[in-house]
């Protein structure tokens, strides 16, 4: 995709993330990575590069200090995949739904970190008629509508992380859910993290999973990256190797963020439409019938194909487990986001509505 966005400026290369080094970036102007690469000094020492660009939300993997002081100009792509994190999460949600046979509706969910993802996901929660809880410290500063961590930990029966990740300032997210919060969670607590593995103490939570078999958790991310516990692994009950926003939505989105960016940068008008880049939906339009809500988001995304991937990649040895890790995100299959699906007939349609589908009739919705 990059090829295709970027070709107007020239060759355009591919090298892995992960192990990229200074050599692979002689006679190269613009580097594109995503959130494997580390971009500093041991990187860039000696390069051309004139403009770096990451297709994530994040950047703690850019040395923003380094790039400001060479005079490298620099775009991340906030909100490019957070939508496709959001659907995830909602996937997560009525899958655990139908598990534990509960409705999503009767339970309350805590988000740690309202920002692109996270008030996305408030807002389609709360389009649901669901009850949600918001923690963010540097927001809540200024702003009023949030709520302790203590009173997310106490009080929510589905607790999202979706934080960057800091471990310096006023509030930083290393290990913010450690043991003691671990711990003080309610009885049967649904846990999920598509932020920053390191933002919950893995080790932790694996002991913290050994002693009350009543919580469960989904884990997107992980602490130690590509490296997977497979004990921890073992205990959750949906597991997923750092793919929650790998819509092909989400991808071009965020490349064509980094392409006007970068026009931007050389002063020229971009040329290329986001559009320009999208296939048509494979299945655009069904109707509800007698599918449930799981099935129709099974339909656009089921996260079981990703959950049984990683899972058959912890019975190789370390060394190939983190090569499986890196290559099942490398070859991720085509995934659309639900806001591609179309539902006729819906039974129920402020709830599909709110989950991000579209709907065929024009339902006068509350």
């Amino acid at each position: 995709m990059a090829g295709e966005i970027f070709s107007e400026f020239g060759k355009v290369s591919l090298c892995p993330g992960r192990s990229m080094t200074a050599e692979n970036l002689k006679g190269v102007d613009l580097l594109l990575v995503r959130s494997i690469t580390q971009v500093n000094e041991t990187l860039l020492k000696g390069s051309q590069v004139k403009f770096v660009g990451t297709a994530t939300i994040g950047t703690d993997h850019i040395d923003r200090g380094y790039l400001e002081q060479n005079q490298i100009g620099f775009s991340n792509a906030p909100g490019c995949n957070a939508d496709a994190v959001v659907d995830y999460v909602l996937s997560a949600i009525f899958y655990m739904a139908e598990q534990q046979d509960f409705d999503p509706a009767d339970r309350t969910y805590g988000i740690i970190g309202v920002g692109n993802v996270g008030g996305r996901l408030q807002r389609r929660l709360e389009n649901c008629g669901f009850k949600v809880l918001l923690n963010d410290p540097p927001r809540a500063e200024t702003e009023s509508g949030f709520v302790s961590l203590e009173t997310i930990i106490n009080e929510a029966d589905f607790i999202c992380a979706h934080t960057p990740l800091t471990k310096t300032g006023d509030h930083p997210t290393y290990h913010l859910l450690s043991d003691k919060q671990l711990r003080a969670l309610k009885e049967n607590t649904i846990l999920l993290n598509a932020g920053r593995g390191p933002v919950i103490d893995n080790q932790a939570l694996l002991q913290i999973g050994k002693e009350r078999a009543d919580l469960s958790f989904v884990l997107d991310v992980w602490e130690h990256e590509p490296s997977v516990s497979k004990d921890l692994a073992d205990r959750c009950s949906l597991i997923s190797p750092h793919i929650a926003g790998y819509s092909l939505d989400g991808k071009v989105r965020g490349t064509f963020m980094l392409y006007q960016a970068f026009c931007d940068f050389v002063g020229i008008k971009p040329e290329k439409h986001l559009t320009d880049f999208l296939p048509a939906a494979e299945v655009s339009e069904i109707q509800q019938a007698g599918l449930s809500t799981l099935d129709l988001i099974n339909t656009v995304y089921d996260p079981l194909i990703d959950d049984q991937l990683l899972r058959n990649s912890l019975q190789l040895n370390s060394d190939e487990q983190k090569t499986a890790f890196d290559q099942l995100r490398k070859s991720y299959r085509l995934r659309r986001e639900l806001a591609s699906l179309t539902v006729a007939e819906a039974k129920h349609p402020k709830l599909l509505s709110g989950i991000g589908f579209q709907l065929a009739e024009n339902y006068e919705l509350p």
